[in-house]
């Protein structure tokens, strides 16, 4: 049986990264952590749309309050193939519920949906 860590790792990641921040600032916001496996063969220029088109959506979406992403420099082979991770956050839960049927949101969907493989999804309030 596989172990897929992967996950595990992005959601401490995020959770680090919500440790750097004061805690009082940021609680009771929602965060949207999604991650990325893009299927064999697609292009370096692909990929790079939709790193620029995900890096859009913050100015085009009103209730998108922060976002940051990065890729994979795990040394160690735990990724489960998960090359990109993107970090969203809102002020709440009605914000992401916003933010996902917008049009905007919806027309990265499509862009992103062909090129990928797999995508793990992790939402929660920070505490």
């Amino acid at each position: 049986m596989t172990i897929r860590l992967f996950p595990l790792i992005a959601l401490v990641a995020s959770v680090l990264f919500a440790g750097s921040m004061r805690a009082d600032e940021h609680q009771g916001h929602f965060r949207h952590v999604v991650c990325f496996q893009f299927k064999e063969g697609t292009s370096k220029s692909d990929i790079a749309a939709i790193e620029k088109a995900f890096g859009e959506l913050p100015s085009k979406i009103d209730t998108i309050v922060d976002y940051e992403w990065g890729i994979s420099e795990n040394i160690e082979p735990l990724n489960d193939g998960f090359t990109h991770c993107f970090l969203v956050t809102f002020k709440d839960k009605k914000g992401l519920e916003v933010y996902l049927p917008h049009v905007d949101h919806q027309a990265f969907v499509s862009l992103l949906k062909p090129k990928l493989e797999k995508v793990f999804v992790f939402d929660y309030t920070v505490r």
